[in-house]
């Protein structure tokens, strides 16, 4: 789970652009900029925090199973080392072949959990993310704005590396995506998993 949100950085840079290519086909007019933190927007908006939380739900019984076969491999390694001096070759060696086939079952589940996980991250994010890109573009367009920059930490490019707040739009549209989906603010917020690395170009602070 820790390496979802690097997952839905990775998702926007692939939607972002095809946004930008949308604004940038206006007929030519006085410059006006907004900058958006896209990834954010959508990971922000009630929807979104209401599919997660259900998503992660979901996975619970998975995680339980994988809590459960730590705790016996832990018992049984346990016992083993208590154990080793007074038990035979044979014995050692079948409690030890007991131990390494948990282990490489609780890999193959952990491994299958995660990737069914981040395919339907993938699948969550893109759904939401194409409709609050529709309600990025028609905010842009009421608003009069010709340009919006990403200026999410995630975003692998263009870089913002000023603005001013009054140039963030970002909880404008979160507010406006909710408006329009109806969905009620959830009464709790899943965890967030913690975010990976940005990448920022030299000098930008």
């Amino acid at each position: 789970m820790r390496h979802s949100m690097r997952l839905i950085g990775a998702l926007a840079a692939g939607i972002v652009p095809s946004l930008y290519a949308q604004t940038a086909a206006a007929p030519a007019e006085p410059l006006r900029i907004a900058v958006v933190s896209f990834q954010d927007v959508v990971s922000q908006t009630n929807e979104f925090q209401r599919n997660f939380a259900d998503l992660q739900k979901k996975y619970d019984p998975k995680r339980q199973q994988l809590k459960a076969l730590g705790d016996e491999i832990d018992t049984l390694t346990k016992q083993l080392d208590a154990q080793g001096a007074s038990l035979n070759d044979a014995e050692r060696a079948t409690r030890a072949r007991t131990i390494d086939e948990k282990k490489k079952q609780a890999q193959r589940l952990a491994d299958d959990a995660q990737k069914d996980f981040q395919d339907e991250m993938q699948q969550l994010f893109n759904s939401t993310a194409t409709k609050v890109g529709d309600v990025l573009i028609d905010y842009a367009k009421q608003k009069g704005y010709t340009l919006v920059l990403d200026g999410g930490e995630l975003q692998q490019g263009p870089f913002v590396l000023y603005t001013v707040p009054s140039t963030d739009i970002s909880k404008a549209i979160v507010d406006a995506y909710n408006v329009k989906s109806g969905v009620p603010a959830p009464t709790s917020l899943p965890a967030a998993p913690a975010p990976g690395p940005a990448t920022k170009p030299p000098g930008a602070h």
